[in-house]
């Protein structure tokens, strides 16, 4: 019998806007790894979430980054099962 599909929501934050220009950034290469990292448990029913959680330039010392805010929100509306960071 299948696992229940478990939504991932993956977040990725770099605190300086350093290189964030680039066509591959250190945001895309979190998310690579966070991809990976659920597609390894699909077994499990994991699934990741089409819609990005990225905050590229806000520091990690508090809570106001836009996409962490909207991150959260989905979570509260049960849009989201299981929140993937590297």
């Amino acid at each position: 019998m299948a696992s229940a599909t478990k939504r991932c929501a993956i977040y990725t934050r770099k605190s300086s806007e350093e290189g964030l220009e680039q066509s591959v950034n250190s945001l895309d290469a979190q998310r690579e790894a966070c991809e990976a990292y659920v597609l390894s448990q699909a077994s499990d029913g994991w699934e990741t979430l089409p819609d990005r959680y990225d905050d590229g330039g806000f520091s990690g010392g508090n809570t106001k980054r836009p996409w962490l805010k909207a991150l959260l929100a989905d979570i509260e509306v049960g849009r989201v099962d299981i929140v993937v960071v590297r």
